[in-house]
């Protein structure tokens, strides 16, 4: 396990070992050590992006301004991506493999490097937070997947990316707005501040009224403020998360999750460890030993 994770590079080893994690500084690491026999040019069609990738939007004009330069120019900077069963995943490099689609290009330039299903999903997160390419609502579906997939908790997930506890709390409150008001905040009718005063509200039809309010009135946040904290207005109880875990049994779990390389919880007698495909269960079993049937 350790010579897999020291043959990953240096961008890996500050990406997945320090607090916070910092994508750029991953992403431009693994170029500027990359040797030029390690850059292949692989072909457009057999890339796919992250399965963990939460960004659905982008931008159309965007992408073809970036096409019109990659006709001329080509790709400059080599995408990133990880071999799979058909193909490749990819790493960094999303809107420029969209950019050489769109071009018409064959084959771009890459690097292929190993990542566990784990990293992936990282990766793939600390990325669009980091770039700001999602909508909030994107950041929010992605935290709340990566939550249920791994088991962190909050803290933990907001240690682990670099963020506030009550940011990511604020983010995940956004979730429970009804889909129509998600929708807008997604098309950037709805500022991030107006849904965050919205997400505190417990009548969900006075929310559908209120956006439609803040749009056509064009209401400011301080407005929404004051309308929201009027004692006539339910609100939502604030959850109080109960500190019961012992330090002892924290420390075994850490203990565990950097050896496993997810997140393992203790409780009740029982050890839980979670995993989200069969080659991440593969490789759970190998760390432990395990042998199974036809090996």
């Amino acid at each position: 396990m350790e010579n897999k994770r020291k043959a990953l590079g240096k961008g890996l080893e500050q990406l997945f070992n320090s607090e916070p994690m910092d994508f750029s500084t991953m992403e431009k690491d693994i170029v500027q050590h990359a040797k030029d026999s390690d850059i292949v040019l692989i072909p457009v069609d057999e890339i796919r992006s992250n399965p963990y990738q939460p960004r659905e939007y982008f931008d159309k004009q965007a992408l073809e301004e970036l096409a019109d330069s990659i006709k001329i120019h080509g790709v400059i900077e080599p995408i990133i991506v990880k071999k799979s069963i058909k193909g490749y995943e990819l790493v960094a490099g999303e809107r420029r493999t969209k950019a050489s689609k769109l071009a018409g290009i064959a084959t771009v330039p890459a690097i292929v490097k190993d990542f566990s299903d784990q990293e992936m999903m990282d990766i793939a997160l600390l990325e669009n937070i980091q770039r700001e390419d999602l909508t909030p609502i994107e950041i929010a579906e992605g935290f709340k997947r990566y939550i249920e997939r791994t088991g962190y908790t909050q803290e933990e997930i907001a240690e682990k990316f670099g963020k506030s506890r009550s940011y990511i709390t604020n983010l995940l409150g956004l979730l429970t707005l009804p889909k129509s008001v998600r929708n807008l905040i997604n098309q950037g009718k709805l500022s991030t501040s107006h849904a965050r005063v919205l997400s505190k509200l417990q009548d969900q039809k006075l929310i559908l009224t209120l956006s439609d309010k803040i749009i056509a009135e064009e209401m400011s946040v301080r407005e929404l403020e004051r309308f929201a904290s009027s004692e006539n207005i339910d609100k939502k109880k604030p959850i109080v998360r109960a500190n019961v875990k012992s330090a002892k049994q924290a420390a075994l779990e850490n203990l565990l999750r950097d050896l496993i390389g997810t997140k393992v919880t203790i409780s009740k007698n029982k050890i839980t460890i979670p995993y989200d495909s069969e080659p991440d269960l593969l490789r759970i079993l190998d760390i432990l030993n395990i042998e199974t049937e036809g090996e």
